[in-house]
Protein backbone atom coordinates (compact mmCIF):
# COMPACT_ATOMS: atom_id res chain seq x y z
CA UNK A 1 0.00 0.00 0.00
CA UNK A 2 1.92 3.01 -1.29
CA UNK A 3 1.99 6.05 1.48
CA UNK A 4 0.28 9.12 1.29
CA UNK A 5 2.05 12.30 1.29
CA UNK A 6 -0.04 14.59 3.95
CA UNK A 7 -1.00 18.52 3.56
CA UNK A 8 0.66 21.03 4.66
CA UNK A 9 -1.84 21.64 7.43
CA UNK A 10 -2.10 18.24 8.65
CA UNK A 11 2.08 18.27 8.85
CA UNK A 12 1.31 21.54 10.82
CA UNK A 13 -1.01 20.15 13.16
CA UNK A 14 1.15 16.91 13.86
CA UNK A 15 4.19 19.44 14.60
CA UNK A 16 2.08 20.97 17.63
CA UNK A 17 2.21 17.44 18.92
CA UNK A 18 6.33 17.72 18.98
CA UNK A 19 7.49 20.30 20.71
CA UNK A 20 11.42 21.09 19.20
CA UNK A 21 10.54 19.86 15.96
CA UNK A 22 9.56 21.78 12.94
CA UNK A 23 9.41 21.95 8.90
CA UNK A 24 12.61 22.70 7.01
CA UNK A 25 11.93 22.63 3.51
CA UNK A 26 10.31 18.96 2.37
CA UNK A 27 11.32 18.13 5.84
CA UNK A 28 10.70 17.45 9.56
CA UNK A 29 13.74 18.03 12.00
CA UNK A 30 15.17 18.28 15.74
CA UNK A 31 18.44 18.68 17.36
CA UNK A 32 18.62 17.42 20.51
CA UNK A 33 21.61 18.92 22.78
CA UNK A 34 23.14 16.14 25.23
CA UNK A 35 25.71 16.10 27.97
CA UNK A 36 28.67 14.29 26.08
CA UNK A 37 29.67 13.01 22.93
CA UNK A 38 28.66 9.12 24.51
CA UNK A 39 25.19 9.72 25.30
CA UNK A 40 24.67 11.51 21.81
CA UNK A 41 26.47 8.62 20.23
CA UNK A 42 24.38 6.16 22.33
CA UNK A 43 21.02 7.94 21.52
CA UNK A 44 21.87 7.84 17.56
CA UNK A 45 22.14 3.95 17.93
CA UNK A 46 19.08 4.35 19.92
CA UNK A 47 17.26 5.69 16.82
CA UNK A 48 19.25 3.34 14.21
CA UNK A 49 17.43 0.85 16.21
CA UNK A 50 14.06 2.44 15.77
CA UNK A 51 15.00 2.87 12.08
CA UNK A 52 15.34 -0.24 11.49
CA UNK A 53 11.96 -2.03 13.21
CA UNK A 54 10.18 0.66 11.29
CA UNK A 55 11.83 0.52 8.22
CA UNK A 56 12.61 4.00 7.74
CA UNK A 57 14.82 5.94 7.93
CA UNK A 58 15.94 9.88 8.78
CA UNK A 59 19.44 11.30 7.92
CA UNK A 60 21.58 11.64 11.35
CA UNK A 61 23.92 14.12 12.27
CA UNK A 62 26.30 13.41 15.23
CA UNK A 63 28.07 16.44 16.30
CA UNK A 64 30.20 16.20 20.11
CA UNK A 65 27.17 16.36 22.53
CA UNK A 66 24.29 17.19 19.53
CA UNK A 67 21.82 14.75 17.34
CA UNK A 68 20.84 16.28 14.34
CA UNK A 69 17.67 14.23 12.73
CA UNK A 70 15.49 15.13 9.53
CA UNK A 71 13.14 13.10 7.74
CA UNK A 72 11.03 12.32 5.16
CA UNK A 73 9.50 9.33 2.81
CA UNK A 74 11.34 9.01 -0.46
CA UNK A 75 8.53 6.45 -1.67
CA UNK A 76 5.93 9.20 -1.51
CA UNK A 77 8.20 11.45 -3.52
CA UNK A 78 10.22 13.54 -0.15
CA UNK A 79 6.97 14.31 0.87
CA UNK A 80 5.92 13.88 4.64
CA UNK A 81 3.93 11.36 5.69
CA UNK A 82 2.76 9.72 8.57
CA UNK A 83 5.74 7.17 8.72
CA UNK A 84 7.64 10.20 9.61
CA UNK A 85 5.73 11.43 12.78
CA UNK A 86 5.70 7.73 13.48
CA UNK A 87 9.61 7.78 13.70
CA UNK A 88 9.80 11.09 15.06
CA UNK A 89 7.10 9.97 18.18
CA UNK A 90 9.07 7.22 18.92
CA UNK A 91 12.25 9.31 18.92
CA UNK A 92 10.83 11.43 21.11
CA UNK A 93 10.12 8.61 23.42
CA UNK A 94 13.51 7.55 23.92
CA UNK A 95 15.32 10.91 24.07
CA UNK A 96 14.83 11.56 27.41
CA UNK A 97 16.36 8.26 28.68
CA UNK A 98 19.79 9.55 26.70
CA UNK A 99 19.61 12.92 29.04
CA UNK A 100 18.72 15.08 25.39
CA UNK A 101 16.95 18.18 25.65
Amino acid sequence: MPVEPLSQKDVEDRLRELPGWSLEGDRIAREYRLGTHFAATALVVHIAQIQEELNHHSDLTLGYNTVALSVNTHTAGGAVTEMDFELAHRVEKIAPGHGAG
